[in-house]
């Protein structure tokens, strides 16, 4: 059983709060990304607050794959591990037959480009503060576009997949036009769960393409690791955090960690150190609850919409 000497321990209103939260964003291992802690380790790490789910996150592999080799380990742990497959150079970039693979085996989300995307490209090539991987992976742009400037054969074949199989798909790390091409193309091929991720972090999205993602059915996620003292960038103040739920609601918002890097804090120890601060600040109980077990159980398959 994982136990960290530096954890956290919450108070009962924290505690309270963040009873059967779900992880949408977990970066355990393994990992070309140093990790903190594998995936068996955050399930039991889960469940000193009681967590209900995580969804577990890999720029590079399909994590699927990885949990059914752990799948004895996992019997034994007390948090509900799901995986999915991000659409990367090392799973051939926008691949139907690597999204058919990972959803024919139990995943549950498919992430768009993320470290392949030109927008990562080009972020990473100025400092924006992402890890490096350990060794050179040979990463080349993966665009959801064909040469005509259309969204691409395969793209729509894999919202197919994502519409029949109801799994979540995630925007990466996608520019806001791309972000919302794919959007427009997965709802109009029947997906229903759709993110947007950290919309201010890479991406840059701005506050009309938010509320366009939004007005086609996604939420817009947010991450712990972007406002935690103890990581290294970006620390934004939680008063950033608050004035997006306010702006675009938290029935339209999910929060999720982005946490399981070697340096950084523990996922849940985020969620102790970020929830208290939101509580602190006045954000009510059931908001929180809202976008931290809700809308992200209903994203994972676990509720229907809220």
């Amino acid at each position: 059983m994982f136990v960290a000497n530096d954890a956290l321990t919450a108070s009962p209103a924290v505690l309270k709060v963040l009873d059967g939260v779900v992880d949408l964003h977990c970066h355990s291992g393994p990992s070309p990304f140093p990790r903190r802690l594998n995936h068996v380790d955050a399930s039991w790490d889960g469940a000193r607050i009681n967590m209900r789910a995580i969804l577990v996150k890999s720029h590079h592999h399909n994590t699927v794959m990885d949990l059914l080799a752990m799948e004895s380990q996992l019997a034994e742990s007390p948090t509900p591990v799901y995986g999915g497959v991000a659409l990367n150079t090392e799973e051939g970039g926008i691949n139907p037959s690597a999204v058919a693979l990972s959803l024919g085996m139990g995943g549950r989300a498919v992430w768009a480009p993320t470290v392949s995307s030109a927008q990562h490209l080009k972020a990473h090539n100025h400092d924006d503060g992402f890890p490096a991987a350990a060794l050179d992976l040979l990463e080349h742009e993966v665009s959801i576009f064909d040469g005509t400037g259309a969204v691409s054969a395969d793209t729509v074949k894999v919202t197919q997949q994502v519409a029949e199989a109801g799994a979540l798909l995630a925007s990466g790390h996608l520019d806001g036009p791309s972000m919302l091409a794919l959007f427009q193309t997965a709802r109009d091929n029947g997906v229903t769960r759709m993110m947007l991720q950290h919309p201010d972090f890479i991406v840059q999205d701005t506050d009309e393409e938010i509320q366009a993602a939004i007005d086609l059915g996604a939420f817009v996620e947010h991450e712990i690791a972007m406002y935690h003292p103890q990581v290294e960038a970006p620390r934004w103040p939680i008063e950033r955090l608050i004035g997006y739920i306010e702006k675009f609601g938290p029935e339209h918002t999910v929060i999720n960690s982005d946490l399981g890097q070697k340096a950084n804090p523990l996922p849940v120890d985020g969620y102790i150190l970020i929830v208290g601060q939101l509580l602190d600040h006045g954000v009510p109980e059931k908001d929180i609850r809202t976008m931290i077990c809700h809308n992200t159980a209903y994203l994972l398959g676990l509720e229907e919409k809220p």
